[in-house]
């Protein structure tokens, strides 16, 4: 009926719960409940919006990731730590 993952099978269970109880009560009406986790897009403005604004997001965390690691092991070598 649903897959192992959550997030398929509580879209199911609230689709079978309400339609049990409406048939209980008589009614020709459905619950039609359906799952989407994730927001698709069509538009390539947006896929490439979304590329470039993650691309330049990594570049700045490799460019401040070195001088890190760097100060780090200068403040190491002053201590004499090691």
């Amino acid at each position: 009926m649903c897959s192992a993952e959550p997030i398929n099978c509580f879209p199911m269970l609230v689709n079978i719960l309400s339609n049990t109880f409406l048939r209980l009560f008589n009614s020709t009406a459905r619950i039609r409940v359906w799952s989407e986790p994730f927001y698709s897009t069509q538009s390539p403005e947006i896929k490439s919006g979304i590329f470039f604004i993650c691309l330049s997001y990594m570049l700045t965390l490799a460019a401040g990731l070195p001088p890190h690691f760097a100060v780090s092991s200068m403040e190491d070598y002053k201590v004499k730590s090691m």
